[in-house]
């Protein structure tokens, strides 16, 4: 059973205890990600992020690594477009530890001026990473042009020309703007007693004050578009997206369902019909990226350029199926049971149990246990995911982006028509 606790300035605190198990994952959630940076502050999530672990009053960065990894501990942090998460995963024995860092590094790191220009080297690097791994970065050039000028499609990790800008200023302003107990959420998972995790927080962070409100801003707007980046490389990647669901649609679970069958796994719609009949990709597959307001369906594939037209012809293919008829009975069946296998499996890790009562908290205030989402996935008809088909699969909406050396071959929006 989930239990939640609120502090009077707003921090809020979900736990689950898992009595059979020998760990415990303990998250620090701030609701904050790069959809709330301007385009000045584009990636200052991101760096802030990596500075969190550069060194507090008490610790260098390099005693907090060595505390954790001293007793077998994992720790890490992430910045997505809604919210970032300070995490560590530690034996039962040595969450007192875990605590004690993850809210020394919260509450008490320096930004030491010499820190900051070391890790913006380390950042530009990822950048510069990112844009070498073109199956990535394929991702971040659809974004752009998706949802332009848009906030959630800005990388996360900034540009070059934001990154190189910030300072310590600029660092301690944002956190006093933006780490505020509203924002803050704890989550943890294990072998645990819930009471020990709110007397931790209200110690170290029931004395917070002030109070931060989410920048208001306008859902992501769909712009129907077809660009070809040229880039000498092997391969063309290519980015395929249609307009998706916010992470509380009612008609998730319908979208769940259909981009599992569209694209999720060996058994899929598009691995067996571009990969496995046709030998024209090596990885392909579809996603669906959430938010609060909004989304997006991507398909991704590999392939070669004389193949591109061809294969954007057979996504349409799938698309237009899934228009018409949605999946087969036995389809239907097949996937409605992955997904729920999936599921339990995921559930089997005490962190990513954490991660599913934190996203649960964040975007819909309450938990939803496991028994709830699997009998949501069985109940689901598939009248309901022709109708979401229908509704989200227009090629008015259809845009693809194309990364790599057409070596000739002549391609254009025609595609997105059929």
């Amino acid at each position: 059973m989930v239990r939640r606790s609120v502090f009077d300035n707003g921090v809020r605190v979900v736990s689950e205890t898992m009595p059979d198990v020998g760990s415990v994952s303990l998250g620090i959630w701030v609701e904050n990600g790069s959809r709330y940076e301007t385009r000045a502050q584009a990636g200052i999530s991101h760096y802030l992020e990596h500075l969190f672990f550069k060194g507090t009053e008490r610790r260098t960065a390099a005693q907090i690594a060595e505390e954790f990894e001293g007793v077998g501990g994992h720790f890490n942090a992430f910045t997505g477009k809604e919210c970032t998460c300070y995490y560590a995963k530690v034996l039962a024995e040595h969450l007192p530890l875990a605590q004690d860092i993850l809210s020394d590094i919260l509450l008490r790191s320096r930004f030491e001026p010499e820190e900051i220009e070391r890790e913006r080297s380390v950042v530009i690097q990822e950048i510069l990473q990112n844009e070498d791994t073109p199956d990535d970065f394929v991702h971040d050039l659809f974004s752009l042009q998706y949802w332009p000028e848009h906030p959630l499609s800005f990388p996360v990790c900034g540009r070059m020309e934001t990154v190189e800008s910030f300072t310590q200023k600029n660092f301690l302003d944002f956190i006093a703007e933006r780490y505020r107990p509203n924002r803050l959420l704890i989550a943890a998972t294990g072998k645990l007693e819930h009471d020990q995790i709110v007397e931790w927080a209200q110690a170290q962070f029931g004395g917070l004050q002030g109070v931060s409100e989410i920048p208001s801003g306008e859902p992501p707007e769909p712009n129907r578009s077809f660009q070809i980046i040229e880039k000498p490389l092997e391969q063309m990647h290519l980015c395929f997206g249609a307009p998706g669901i916010s992470q509380v649609a009612d008609d998730r679970f319908a979208a769940y369902l259909m981009n599992t069958a569209l694209g999720g796994g060996m058994s899929s719609r598009l691995f067996q019909e571009v990969r496995e009949k046709r030998g024209r990709a090596y990885s392909v597959y579809s996603f669906l990226s959430s938010y609060v307001d909004g989304g997006c369906l991507g398909i991704y594939a590999g392939t070669s350029p004389q193949w591109v037209a061809e294969v954007i012809g057979l996504i349409r293919d799938q698309l237009d199926a899934l228009r018409r008829e949605g999946l087969r009975p036995q389809e239907l069946t097949r996937v409605k049971n992955q997904l729920k296998g999936n599921l339990l499996l995921g559930l089997e890790t005490t962190d990513s149990r954490m991660n599913r009562i934190a996203r649960n908290e964040i975007y819909m205030g309450e938990d939803m246990t496991p028994a709830e989402v699997a009998r949501r996935i069985e109940a689901t008809t598939n009248d309901e995911i022709i109708a979401l088909a229908r509704q989200i699969l227009r090629s008015q909406d259809y845009a693809v982006t194309i990364l790599g050396d057409l070596k000739g071959h002549h391609i254009d929006q025609s595609l997105l028509d059929g």
